[in-house]
């Protein structure tokens, strides 16, 4: 009789293959998980001083073994997983192992360009939400749809996925982190475009680190024409001052001058 496999002897990111040779799907793809990493990193930052976290962005989630290999996972567009060493033996991952890391993801995106079907098809063993769902399970699935730039969350409830409602503010807040996920319409980088973003709990829009640099470029700029315009004031009320002084001394002398013939003509007579 032959014993079952244990862990130990299952293949762990080093040795699976990581990528199918596949081109990404849109030149957007690659803009907008910059976008999603760039400004939620202060909040995972604060959130795990000690660092252990992991953002994977088109990478690999393997969930069990296949002949080939690459059956046995999903690669979600951008996910994010608490609680987990950034770094494997001081290596950046290939893929995440789920039979190696244990932790599941927290949050799994999709970015769709087509119709969404692949997305939410919930076909057992095969459909990528029914493998989210059951197998992966992470905590929040959203699927961003490009072209219509709509997103769509799901939160685990009892081992399912529920959809979840839009907030008053039209975004979908996620508990666990503090921060919504929702559509902001602008220009990042240089495209306008609907982008899938982060705002706090408060409503406040997260900034990438760039817009972070832009906006404090803004606020000294600000702060520095302020302080030339109290000065150009501080000139003027110094000026004004000056010539209220300079028009006192002229009254005064006029009127010195006026006593001055005044007191002639008071000694002529």
């Amino acid at each position: 009789m032959t014993s079952p496999r244990t862990v130990s002897a299952l293949p762990d990111h080093t040795q699976l293959p990581c990528e199918d040779g596949a081109f990404v799907k849109n030149f957007q793809e690659h803009p907008q998980s910059i976008l999603l990493t760039d400004s939620i990193t202060p909040i995972l930052d604060r959130i795990h001083p000690d660092g252990q976290y992991c953002i994977g962005q088109d990478s690999g989630i393997y969930w069990r073994m296949t002949d080939p290999p690459l059956n046995g996972a999903e690669a979600p567009d951008w996910f994010y997983v608490p609680r987990v060493p950034p770094t494997l033996d001081g290596q950046m991952r290939r893929s995440y192992v789920l039979w190696q890391e244990i932790i599941p993801p927290q949050i799994v995106l999709e970015f769709v360009s087509r119709n969404g079907s692949e997305e939410r098809d919930k076909t057992p063993w095969k459909g990528k939400f029914w493998i989210y769902e059951t197998v992966i399970r992470p905590a929040y699935y959203g699927i961003y749809e490009v072209r219509q730039g709509r997103v769509e969350v799901y939160r685990l409830v009892e081992n399912r996925y529920e959809l979840m409602a839009a907030n008053e503010r039209d975004r979908f807040p996620l508990d666990a982190l503090g921060v919504e996920l929702g559509i902001w319409q602008g220009r990042y980088k240089n495209v306008e475009l609907p982008w899938l973003r982060w705002w706090d709990s408060e409503g406040n829009l997260l900034l990438t680190g760039e817009e972070r640099a832009e906006l404090e470029r803004q606020e000294k700029e600000q702060e520095r024409t302020r302080a030339e315009l109290a000065e150009l004031i501080l000139q003027q009320e110094r000026q004004e001052k000056e010539l209220e002084r300079a028009r006192a001394e002229r009254a005064e002398s006029e009127l010195e001058e006026l006593k001055k013939r005044l007191r002639k003509l008071e000694g002529d007579g």
